[in-house]
Parts: structure tokens; sequence; C-alpha cells
């Protein structure tokens, strides 16, 4: 099963707030994450919108751009390799 981008999109939208661009990078961000296939090489389980949605809601609060780079810096932490998959900018 893919990623679907529309469906994190909104979920994260509904779940943290944000712009719709914002919301839009980090489904994005997610997809290719997914797709690179190093989430489920070193986690051992496939990354899906809930993975997603149960991770960024354990970060601090903020906006989804806010929590994801939060995951993303934790993985970069344990495993190396994820720095790639922040967001640095979007349009609003």
């Amino acid at each position: 099963m893919s990623l679907d981008p529309d469906d994190l999109e909104s979920r994260l939208r509904r779940e943290f707030g944000g712009s719709r661009g914002e919301s839009r990078v980090v489904a994005r961000q997610a997809v290719d994450l997914a797709d690179a296939g190093r989430y489920e090489a070193d986690v051992g389980a496939e990354l899906t919108a809930d993975v997603v949605c149960e991770e960024l809601a354990d970060a601090p609060d903020g906006t989804p751009a806010d929590r994801w780079n939060w995951w993303i810096g934790s993985l970069e932490l344990a495993f190396g390799g994820y720095g790639q998959f922040g967001v640095r900018r979007y349009r609003e």
C-alpha cells in the first residue's frame, strides 16, 4: 500500500492546523520518505498516514512542518540519513 499524499495532507491540516501549502509539502516529503524505503528498512514497518500522524502527535506543539522536522530530526539522530527529508520552506 502506498502513502496517499492527498489523504495525508487533509489529515495533517485537520489534526495539526497550519496552511494548505505547509501540509502539502509535509505530505510530499512523507511520500518521498516512504518511496525511498529508508524508514521501512530502519524501523521494520511501512510508513503510512497513521504512522506519520501518530509520530507527529508526539512532537512538541507546532504546525505540521514544525512537528515533521522534529520527527525527522529524531530519525536523523537515531539512524542518520534523514536530513534530506526535512521541510525547509513552503508557500503559504
